[in-house]
C-alpha cells in the first residue's frame, strides 16, 4: 500500500472511529458498568455454568444474583446517605442544640480543648467554627452529588436495563469478544498472553483485593457505629470504606476519633468496645481477606489504589470507584508489555 492510500485509509478509520464513539457515547456508562460487573461476577458465572451447562441460562441466573445483590443494598445506601447528610446539615445549621454544639459543650471535650488548645493555637470558638463550617461544606457537597444521581430516575432505570442486557451478552459471548480483541492487538502472541495474565492479576488485586475489602470494612464499620449509637452510620461507613485504601491508619481514622469522643464524654464502655471492634473486627478484615484474595498475584500499593479511586470518582463519577484502579492496572500491564518488547523479551 502506497503512502497516499495509507493516509486515506487512516483518515477514513479516524472519521469512522469518531462517528462510532458518538453513536455509543450515550450508552458508555451502561456499557462500562456492565464490563465492571462482568469482571466481578465472571467467576460466579463459570461456577453456575458447570452445573447448568447452558451459557444463556447461566448468564440469566447470574444476572438475577447481581440484581438481588446490588438493587436492594445500593438503593438503601443511596437513600440513607441522602437522609443522613440532610439531617446532618439540618442539625449543623440549627446552632444551639446540634450535635457539634453538644459535643463541644461537653465538660470533657471542653477541658481537653482549653488545656491543650492554647499550645497549638486552638480555642473553643475556633474549634466550634471549624466543625460547623466544615460540616456544612462537606454535607452540601455530598448532598449535591447524591441528589444529582437520584433525581433523574428514568435515565437511571434505562441505563440499568441496558447494563443488564450488556452483561448477559458479555457472559455468553465474552470469550469470542476477547478473542476478537486479542486479534486486533499489534503484539506477538507471547506478549498478548502476558498481557492477559498481568491484566487478570491486576484486576484481582485492585478490584477484589481493594474494592471488596473496602466495602466489607465499610459495612462492618457502619454496623458497629449503629450498634454503639453513633449518628449517621451509613455515612461514616462509606467514609471508612474510602479510608480503608489508606496505608497504616486506614479505617482507624474514623473509628479512632469516635472512640476518643466517647472517652472524653465519660462513656468508657462504648469507647473500649468500639476500639476492640475496630481492631479485631474492622481492621482484621484487611489482614485476613486481602491476602486470601490476592495470594501471590501482583499487588498494587494501597496508596496508589486510594488515589486512583478518588481520581476515578472525580472523573467517572461513582463508576470511578472501580474504573479508576482498573484503568491504572491496564496502563501498567500494557506499559510492562511494551517495555519487554523494547528489550527484546
Amino acid at each position: 500500500m502506497n503512502k497516499l492510500a495509507y493516509l486515506f485509509a487512516l483518515s477514513i478509520v479516524t472519521l469512522l472511529g469518531y462517528l462510532t464513539y458518538q453513536i455509543f457515547s450515550p450508552f458508555l456508562s451502561a456499557i462500562a458498568w456492565a464490563i465492571v460487573f462482568c469482571v466481578i461476577f465472571y467467576p460466579v458465572y463459570l461456577y453456575i455454568l458447570k452445573y447448568v451447562r447452558y451459557g444463556s441460562l447461566a448468564a440469566a441466573i447470574t444476572i438475577l444474583l447481581i440484581v438481588a445483590i446490588i438493587v436492594g443494598p445500593l438503593s438503601y445506601i443511596s437513600f440513607a446517605l441522602v437522609s443522613e447528610v440532610t439531617d446532618l446539615m439540618t442539625k449543623t445549621g440549627q446552632g444551639e442544640g446540634n450535635d457539634f454544639e453538644r459535643l463541644l459543650s461537653d465538660p470533657g471535650v471542653a477541658g481537653v480543648i482549653n488545656r491543650f488548645g492554647p499550645h497549638v493555637g486552638i480555642s473553643e470558638e475556633s474549634a466550634r467554627s471549624f466543625l460547623v463550617e466544615g460540616g456544612k461544606k462537606l454535607g452540601q457537597s455530598a448532598l449535591e452529588y447524591l441528589s444529582a444521581g437520584l433525581t433523574n430516575m428514568v435515565t437511571v432505570a434505562v441505563n440499568f436495563v441496558l447494563m443488564l442486557f450488556t452483561i448477559f451478552f458479555l457472559f455468553r459471548d465474552g470469550n469470542r469478544l476477547v478473542g476478537r480483541v486479542r486479534g486486533y492487538l499489534p503484539f506477538p502472541d507471547s506478549a498478548k498472553e502476558r498481557l492477559e495474565i498481568q491484566t487478570r492479576d491486576m484486576i484481582v488485586s485492585t478490584i477484589y483485593g481493594g474494592v471488596v475489602v473496602a466495602a466489607s470494612q465499610g459495612i462492618l464499620g457502619g454496623l458497629a457505629f449503629a450498634l454503639f449509637g453513633v449518628g449517621a452510620p451509613v455515612l461514616w461507613g462509606s467514609v471508612m470504606a474510602l479510608c480503608s485504601f489508606l496505608p497504616a491508619a486506614g479505617t482507624a481514622l474514623v473509628w479512632g476519633p469516635a472512640s476518643l469522643a466517647f472517652a472524653v464524654q465519660g462513656e468508657y464502655l462504648k469507647a473500649g468496645g468500639l476500639v476492640l471492634v475496630g481492631i479485631f473486627v474492622i481492621s482484621m478484615v484487611d489482614n485476613i481477606l486481602r491476602p486470601l484474595i490476592i495470594g501471590g498475584r501482583t499487588k498494587m500499593p494501597a496508596i496508589i489504589i486510594f488515589f486512583t479511586v478518588l481520581g476515578g470518582i472525580k472523573f467517572f463519577g461513582l463508576l470511578g470507584l472501580i474504573m479508576g484502579p482498573l484503568v491504572f492496572a491496564l496502563f501498567l500491564a500494557i506499559f510492562e508489555i511494551l517495555k519487554a518488547m523494547e528489550n527484546g523479551e
